[in-house]
């Protein structure tokens, strides 16, 4: 997508030619020609200094010559940003992000709060409800891998606006129909948007923090429980006031008096002010604010001037001085890349690849190339993954802590309501109380963030290790649920686990996009996110097999468990963060 405003270097050898909707960069030519005039001692100072400028701290136990090419360019990007400072840009990007956050967790949150209502309305018998959760999970799932996958392959811009139009469009409409099955398709398709908020959104943030504000990653998952409880409160002002009372059944399976769509609005209610609250980010994503593609993913693209002229228009929108890094820089690094590997022209590929092509007469062999060819510019990002082993192996790891933390959680949402009912704890409490309880649940969620940012940023433990303490605890509460036998013990419980649950995600959200380059950043956390997804549609078919009503003691184990099986894959991670720079 071509930048909406114009951006002007101040490298006149980086000058842009902007002709119809395509942006030429200039200046490369002559950024060679100047190069071929220098010699390979001139040159190698050149990166030298170069080398100079990345502290040790960045570069871990290798040195700057260890670095690929790719590496080598993103490390000085990020001296330019960390140079900046974190910027009124910078800012912008992370609250922006942050109100994805907070449509995650608001949309699910408002899926749970609002299902007894349409229930009612509709007459949708037991075995049936729990399709809505099911079809917005499936959405999820969807959501998750595909945006996951397009942010690495099509850029950050095009997903950080359309994940918002996806949930806008379809959360408007959500609360027209009075048809359950279209109901289940409508949230479905808000699941596609939502589920590509945490993968897109971590990525984007990450990639334009300055090193020192990293912990910001991590504080972004305080829009979470905040967005929790801003739609717990919505829902606790509009649905028992504007709902059918309890007792009636639905007029599609009972004559009057019953429960119809016109006393019975505050779902309605609920679910159309978020939609329109989805719609106010949706617009300051996209008119407001003037988002630029990540350099970083440029630079995976090859695209190196568009990198540097989105520094310059940064430093200009935060009015900082600009960037010193210069294309000749980067053309230095090229050149003795290509004079290491033994090639005369790191821009001769491209042409020898098209004298290939020529050559091949055979129509099917043209055409054989060319998908092949499509196949591998598309996906062929991943192959980075699979190249080092320690990608693999972090990749792995990480899966297992995923799918178990959201198999845990997924039960716990599901089955501790249908626990606590059975045993007759909240049977005298009003519509009106069981709202209340869950601000007092969801609440102490965002101390737990803030914790998390603090431990990321300041703290000298290492966040692999708080992230085994915390999923630990986590199930130990679970665990605990047994001994609840009152509604306060129940809000106790409820609020312990959420505590270490909300910790515990916020820095494995953050770890995620920290652990792998910007290569195939959004695509690995798409893909986490998916398995994620797909374990928290599972675990509750699994746990239906176990639930025996108040005494269910088999189910709380299974989320207990989950949790434990993620805290050894935690442990098992090959490196922490803290002291890895990020590519």
């Amino acid at each position: 997508m071509a930048e909406r405003q114009a951006l002007i270097s101040t490298d006149s050898t980086t000058s842009i030619s902007r002709g119809g909707g395509q942006r030429q960069y200039g200046g490369t030519g002559r950024s060679r020609r100047g190069l071929n005039r220098m010699t390979t001692q001139e040159i190698k100072i050149k990166i030298r200094k170069m080398a100079d400028l990345v502290s040790s701290e960045e570069l871990g136990n290798r040195e700057f010559t260890d670095l690929s090419l790719y590496e080598k360019k993103s490390l000085l990007i990020n001296r330019e940003l960390d140079e900046m400072g974190m910027g009124k840009y910078q800012w912008c990007v992370f609250t922006l992000c942050g109100l994805g956050y907070f449509l995650d967790l608001g949309w699910a949150q408002a899926f749970g709060l609002v299902g007894s209502a349409i229930q009612q309305e509709l007459g949708v018998p037991d075995s049936q409800i729990g399709a809505l959760s099911t079809a917005f999970n499936f959405g999820l799932c969807i959501g998750a891998f595909g945006w996951g996958m397009l942010v690495d392959i099509v850029g950050r811009r095009w997903c950080f606006n359309f994940t918002c139009l996806f949930s806008t469009i379809f959360g408007l409409c959500f609360a027209l129909p009075s048809n359950y099955v279209l109901t289940c398709i409508l949230a479905c398709l808000i699941g596609l948007g939502v589920g590509g908020n945490i993968p897109v959104d971590a990525t984007i943030t990450l990639e334009f923090l300055p090193t020192k504000n990293r912990y910001l990653l991590a504080a972004l998952s305080t829009f979470q429980p905040i967005g929790t409880v801003a739609v717990s409160l919505l829902a606790f002002a509009l649905i028992p006031k504007y709902s059918c009372d309890t007792s009636l059944k639905s007029c599609n399976i009972s004559e009057a008096p019953c429960c119809s769509r016109s006393n019975n609005m505050g779902w309605r209610y609920t679910i159309m002010i978020l939609g329109f609250f989805t719609l106010l980010i949706f617009f300051l994503r996209f008119a407001v604010f003037k988002f630029r593609e990540s350099p970083k993913y440029l630079l995976s693209k090859g695209h190196d001037a568009h990198a540097l002229d989105i520094l310059h228009s940064i430093s200009k929108f935060n009015k900082t001085k600009s960037p010193t890094l210069t294309i000749e820089d980067f053309r230095a690094l090229d050149y003795e890349e290509a004079r290491r590997t033994g090639q005369d022209d790191p821009h001769s590929r491209s042409t020898t690849q098209n004298s290939t092509l020529q050559r091949s007469t055979s129509t099917a062999d043209i055409a054989k190339r060319v998908t092949l060819g499509g196949l591998q510019k598309t996906f062929g990002h991943l192959a980075g993954m699979f190249k080092q082993k320690i990608y693999l192996w972090l990749f792995i790891s990480l899966s297992i802590a995923y799918m178990a933390l959201f198999w845990s959680f997924a039960l716990a949402g599901y089955f501790l309501p249908l626990i606590l009912k059975a045993k007759g704890i909240d049977a005298d409490g009003s519509l009106a109380d069981t709202y209340r309880s869950y601000l007092y649940i969801y609440t102490p969620g965002i101390t737990a963030t803030l914790t998390a940012a603090w431990i990321t940023g300041f703290s000298k433990f290492g966040r692999r290790w708080i992230m085994v303490i915390s999923s630990a605890l986590m199930g130990a509460s679970l665990a605990l649920y047994q001994l609840v036998d009152s509604r306060a013990a129940n809000i106790g419980f409820n609020a312990m686990e959420y505590w270490f649950q909300s910790i515990y995600a916020a820095l494995l959200y953050a770890y995620t996009p920290e652990a792998f380059p910007a290569t195939f950043r959004g695509s690995t956390s798409g893909m986490l996110s998916t398995l994620g997804r797909i374990a928290s549609i599972i675990a509750p078919i699994v746990g239906g097999s176990v639930y025996h009503g108040s005494d269910s003691p088999g189910v709380l184990w299974l989320a207990a468990g989950g949790a434990w099986i993620s805290t050894l894959a935690i442990a098992f991670l090959p490196y922490d963060t803290n002291r890895k720079e990020n590519a």
